[in-house]
């Protein structure tokens, strides 16, 4: 644990051994040394800029597709919050701070008349999070429809990159090592208000029908490799409705790892690992998280 927290000046809030588990959507994992929730840019890019080079930094959105260790996370995390969450609707677009919640983007773009955009309402998260990992669902993912976005560097300096710059590929984006996603810009397509809300519905009921969106679950665990789907390959390995302690492997989805009462972060991590060891077993086929696992496993431990 830090002492005394190096960077003075700060005006956002600073929380010492703040608890993250009830952010979490598993609702598991340890607390952070430290947790920052900046005022605006430039407060966040004050701490950038004056933070010491050996003091790790996290950054953590709607913490929804992410497992963080039962040991907490080491050095500072930064929760962007009100000061990134601005939504501006524009002719063609919307700019979305990163804070802003991806079903909250989708709302205000079908209020609009904008299309293009409904996919969002399919994926849990906030737009930081969804350009750093070019989210998709139904159809579509952050590549097809992102013009820029604004990131600071770790070294405090703003910077507007394009998509192209940001060499999308599957739910994987170029960003610079330690950038820190401010906002973007997505580009709509004029339509009838009512007919893009009926299509928010429709992806609604199809994500009510076939994922356990009511439980304390992660979102999707594994990317699907090229030419397969996750969810089909640890079905054929024998992994639906699979326990460990509290953690299951969701029997309505089993793409989906479930916190059913009581789970430990190590439990969940440890059944999706046992899940991918008997998914190569049985198909030659090694699947990568998508999930983020972050922090320390035990406390005192250095961050992974």
């Amino acid at each position: 644990m830090i002492e005394a927290f190096p960077v003075k000046g700060l005006r956002g809030r600073l929380t010492a051994n703040a608890p993250l588990g009830a952010r979490a959507w598993f609702r598991t994992g340890g607390p952070a040394d430290w947790l920052f929730v900046p005022e605006d840019v430039d407060d966040l890019a004050d701490l950038l800029r004056n933070r010491p080079t050996d003091l790790p930094l996290t950054v953590l959105g709607a913490c929804s597709n992410v497992i963080i260790r039962d040991g907490g996370i080491e050095g500072v995390v930064v929760r962007l919050a009100r000061g990134f969450s601005d939504i501006q609707v524009e002719a063609d677009g919307i700019i979305a701070g990163a804070a802003a919640l991806d079903v909250t983007v989708a709302e205000h773009s079908a209020a609009a008349g904008l299309a293009g955009l409904e996919f969002l309402v399919g994926i849990p998260g906030s737009i930081g999070g969804a350009v750093r990992m070019n989210a998709g669902a139904y159809g579509s993912d952050i590549k097809a429809v992102l013009d820029w976005a604004e990131i600071l560097t770790s070294e405090g300096e703003l910077h507007r990159l394009s998509c192209e710059e940001l060499g999308f590929d599957y739910r994987h984006s170029e960003l610079p090592d330690g950038a820190i996603v401010i906002r973007a810009r997505l580009r709509g397509t004029p339509d009838n208000p009512e007919a893009i809300r009926e299509r928010l519905a429709e992806i609604r009921a199809s994500r009510e029908a076939s994922q356990p969106v009511r439980a304390r679950t992660g979102g999707s665990t594994f990317r699907n490799p090229e030419g397969h789907k996750a969810w089909a390959l640890v079905d054929e390995a024998g992994c639906r409705g699979m326990m460990l302690g509290g953690a299951q492997v969701s029997e309505k989805h089993c793409n989906f790892l479930l916190n059913i009462g009581d789970a430990t972060s190590e439990q969940l991590e440890t059944l999706g690992e046992t899940v991918r060891q008997k998914v190569l077993e049985q198909s030659g086929i090694d699947l990568h998280w998508e999930i983020r696992r972050i922090g320390r496993r035990t406390t005192g431990e250095k961050t992974i």
